[in-house]
């Protein structure tokens, strides 16, 4: 319902403007998630797969100081262990098995060989993603103030030499890993990562771009719920392309197109895909 009346509020909005000439890029959120374990090789290798022009994952510590690809901070959602990724090292993360929980809970999509999929290193899925051409955008997780220096250090250590330094976008909620990750390693791109509850507190729009700017992010990555092309405009202005995230029904494509959103993250890039091409007559976005 609520994506409904925010469509109809902005149709005033997109009823006078030109003909699209963009349509965004398709950014694989945790990989193809919606149809393999999130964030482990096999949903990065979907995503490779289906054509996706980036990919969009998650990076905490594990106990031995090692980037890991994962979202919670728990590995009870994703493969049912009551334990903390804090807690075990990268090898022992590596031998989790990410993938029944995901068999269990989504049969159509089941595979055998998804057993076999671990928690994976920063590292190794940087590796697998050397093929890819779009961004790369690397959400670090991080609860408690005390998380951060550790974690932007180890993640800004990882990606300094890697060949694909220049497609990375760093982002966190916590919007002080802007500036840091920026110190510690000039020159990386960053994204200021916004929720709805900010926009309310912070009510004009206008308010996320100061925040930005003053932060020096090079992207704004937004909730759907968010976007407007009062926020898109005034982003471009600022030089900040906008990501949307997470798209997972065709009509958002629809909906990102009109106000030139940069791209959208969603768990099925395939679907997402087949929506855009459907709109042949557009151009894809040059990546900034």
């Amino acid at each position: 319902m609520y994506e409904e009346q925010l469509i109809a509020e902005n149709k005033l909005e997109t009823r006078n403007e030109k003909r699209e000439t963009r349509r965004p890029l398709i950014i694989a959120h945790r990989g193809a998630s919606a149809v393999a374990p999130e964030n482990t090789i096999a949903a990065f290798r979907g995503a490779l797969d289906s054509g996706a022009d980036g990919v969009e994952f998650d990076v905490r510590l594990s106990r031995d100081g090692v980037p890991v690809v994962v979202h919670d901070a728990t590995l009870l959602r994703t493969a049912g262990v009551n334990q903390r990724v804090a807690d075990l090292t990268a090898e022992q993360l590596s031998r989790v098995d990410a993938g029944s929980s995901f068999n269990a809970t989504y049969p159509a999509h089941a595979r055998t060989d998804f057993a076999a999929e671990g928690i994976p290193s920063l590292r190794s899925v940087l590796h697998l993603l050397e093929r890819t051409s779009g961004p790369i955008y690397i959400e670090m997780k991080c609860e408690t103030e005390d998380t951060v220096s550790g974690l932007v250090e180890a993640v800004c250590s990882e990606i300094a030499g890697s060949p694909l330094f220049e497609k990375i976008i760093v982002k966190s909620f916590r919007l002080g890993v802007i500036p840091r990750a920026r110190t510690i390693l000039p020159g990386v791109r960053t994204a200021a990562l916004f929720a709805p509850k900010l926009v309310r507190l912070l009510r004009k729009e206008k308010y996320l771009i100061n925040i930005a700017q003053e932060l020096g992010a090079d992207h704004l990555s937004v909730h759907k719920a968010m976007i407007s092309r009062q926020l898109v405009r005034k982003a471009e202005k600022a030089g900040m392309p906008v990501t949307m995230w997470t798209v997972n029904r065709p009509r958002w494509m629809t909906r990102a197109t009109k106000l030139g959103v940069f791209a959208v993250i969603t768990n099925d890039p395939a679907k997402m895909l087949a929506s855009r091409e459907s709109k042949p007559r557009l151009q894809t976005p040059e990546i900034p």
